[in-house]
């Protein structure tokens, strides 16, 4: 039972977290490399918010969407 904890902690230790290693040495010698994923990210969102922006706006001119007000049917 020992050694298959043991097999668990050499996988995370020397393979799973093997890029995060390689990430805490690169921070040392160029933080904006370092940082790459991060900004990846950050892009990304900022890409996805300006698409789904304008989809609103694309629907809000077609006048697509039901604006009536109505309470629930039982009250």
């Amino acid at each position: 039972m020992k050694d298959l904890f043991l097999a668990i902690q050499d996988f995370f230790v020397n393979v799973a977290f093997a890029p995060l290693d390689m990430l805490r040495e690169l921070e040392l010698e160029n933080w904006v490399m370092a940082n790459g994923i991060n900004w990846l990210f950050v892009i990304i969102c900022m890409a996805a918010m300006v698409y789904w922006m304008l989809q609103l706006k694309k629907f809000d001119s077609n006048n697509e969407e039901d604006k009536s007000i109505s309470s629930h049917s039982f009250l």
